[in-house]
């Protein structure tokens, strides 16, 4: 008889460029998305919730460093419907909502949506392949008092997460401009939109990594490319040094007032018809938002931003962290960009045919996350853990649930320890590694008596690393209440550690 082959167990390991998300770090991004989204709809905006699933002809050709529209996303093909794929990001799929729903919606149609996007991209120190993006769009708005609007909200959603002004900067640019810039550069013929249109595709993204690259970078990828730390060669734009100046003066442009800085950009795009447009659009979004309040310590016009993906056609912003962290080397770097967006009007027209304007912002979750917890903004209350009722007596189980219940009610996040009670000294080591404030004890004299042990294991911890026998019987971290009591003194405790 044949022997069958053993079947090896699987490896219990997350997929690359994937992970697992804990307690108290879903917790916290349930918070931050409540506060997004009170402020989002505070600005009128509905939610919407769409499929996790596209298709590829939907979501379209718009993914940064890819030329076919199955790169870049995680796809496969159904038998009978073709190529699908998990969404890239929240604005594709708004567009077919948009184009399929048209008919039904209000014009303009303001919407938000939260959720995971996939993107099949090489992954690295985080960065991952899912992750959390929180979304606003206003659809059929031609004005840029729709740009405007939505900067003003990105700021004051920074503030609301807790980002305080001084540490964040909105920056906002216009692709017209940028048009402009490459019509003098001779990269742009406004009489024929596809000539250099592989170029102008490799100078966005180039000029979009210039906090990562540096001047050196972008002016290598201008030109016949660039070589990486690794060696790996990234192919340029192919421009000749006259023409990347031209490119290279744009992204410096900023001066010290966004009057100054408007200036310059009329001087850089000359007689382009295009750029001055988008410099028009500029300084009318910078009246609209000084009108509100909203001055350089918030949001300023600044040319260096351009935004990859391709869909862009007027407006782009960027919200960047300005404050410093250390990196996993222990070099100090400032935290970056954790939101950006933009005008988008030809996506819908995909569809319809028909041109329909559009613009919003995304704000990528996880980043901001992650500079809240790098910045110890958070991280404390929401990964504490439930007050632990232990079990003392088996046969006492209802009391045990009955005192569960009644913290519970009181609004106290509770549990009774269900593991086995034989040995106690399991349970307070289980309350130790759910981080737990507080732990109650009842056994059977304590219930002769009426009474309960309430240990405040914070306290516990805290006199186990620093005091000494004299300050432990001084500082004591238990106390024995009446049964009766007992929501009473949990509070207490609780109280003292908000």
């Amino acid at each position: 008889m044949a022997k069958v082959k053993k079947q090896p167990r699987p490896k219990a390991e997350t997929p690359k460029g994937f992970r697992d998300y804990f307690g108290h770090e879903v917790t916290e991004r349930q918070e931050m998305l409540r506060q997004i989204a009170e402020v989002y709809s505070h600005y009128g905006f509905d939610a919407l919730e769409t499929s996790a699933v596209e298709t590829v002809e939907a979501l379209g050709k718009f993914l940064p460093d890819v030329d076919r529209p199955n790169e870049g996303v995680f796809g496969w093909e159904e038998d009978d419907s073709g190529w699908v794929a998990l969404r890239y990001d929240m604005t594709a799929p708004l567009a077919r909502v948009y184009a399929q729903f048209r008919n039904d919606l209000p014009t303009p149609y303001r919407r938000y949506a939260m959720g995971p996007v996939w993107r099949n991209e090489k992954p690295g120190p985080g960065r991952f392949r899912q992750f959390y993006q929180c979304d606003a769009d206003t659809v059929g708005a031609p004005s840029v008092a729709a740009d405007a609007e939505i900067c003003a909200m990105l700021s004051d959603t920074l503030e609301r997460v807790g980002i305080p002004r001084g540490d964040y900067i909105v920056r906002i640019n216009n692709r017209k401009v940028l048009n402009g810039v490459m019509e003098v550069a001779g990269v742009l013929d406004p009489s024929d939109e596809t000539k250099f249109e592989t170029e102008r595709g490799i100078v966005l993204r180039a000029i979009d990594k210039l906090d990562r690259l540096g001047e050196d970078g972008v002016r290598a990828l201008l030109g016949e490319g660039r070589k990486d730390e690794s060696g790996d060669f990234t192919k340029g734009a192919g421009l000749a040094d006259a023409q990347a100046d031209v490119v290279m003066g744009f992204m410096d442009a900023r001066r010290d007032t966004g009057a100054a800085t408007l200036a310059r950009l009329r001087e850089l795009v000359g007689e382009s018809k295009i750029g001055s447009e988008g410099v028009d659009e500029l300084e009318e979004i910078a009246t609209l938002l000084d009108a509100q309040g909203y001055g350089p310590d918030r949001i300023i016009i600044d040319p260096s931003v351009v935004r990859g993906l391709g869909y862009y056609t007027g407006p782009v912003y960027e919200a960047e962290l300005t404050f410093e962290i250390f990196d996993e080397k222990g070099r100090k770097r400032q935290f970056g960009s954790v939101a950006g967006g933009g005008r988008y009007d030809d996506l819908v027209k995909r569809f319809t045919g028909q041109t329909v304007p559009a613009t919003g912002v995304s704000i990528g979750v996880d980043r901001l996350l992650a500079a809240l917890r790098a910045k110890g903004r958070i991280g404390q209350d929401s990964a504490r853990g439930p007050v632990v009722v232990t079990v003392m007596d088996k046969a006492r189980m209802a009391d045990y649930q009955l005192m569960v219940r009644e913290l519970r009610e009181a609004g106290i996040r509770a549990e009774v320890y269900l593991g086995n009670p034989k040995n106690f000294g399991n349970q307070l080591k289980y309350a130790d590694k759910r981080n737990s404030p507080v732990a109650v004890i009842e056994g059977g004299d304590e219930a002769e008596r009426g009474v309960i042990q309430i240990k405040d294991l914070i306290l516990g911890a805290k006199i186990a690393e620093e005091a000494t026998l004299e300050e432990w019987k001084d500082r004591p971290s238990q106390y024995e209440v009446a049964r009766g009591d007992l929501v009473t003194k949990v509070r207490e405790i609780l109280d003292l550690y908000k």
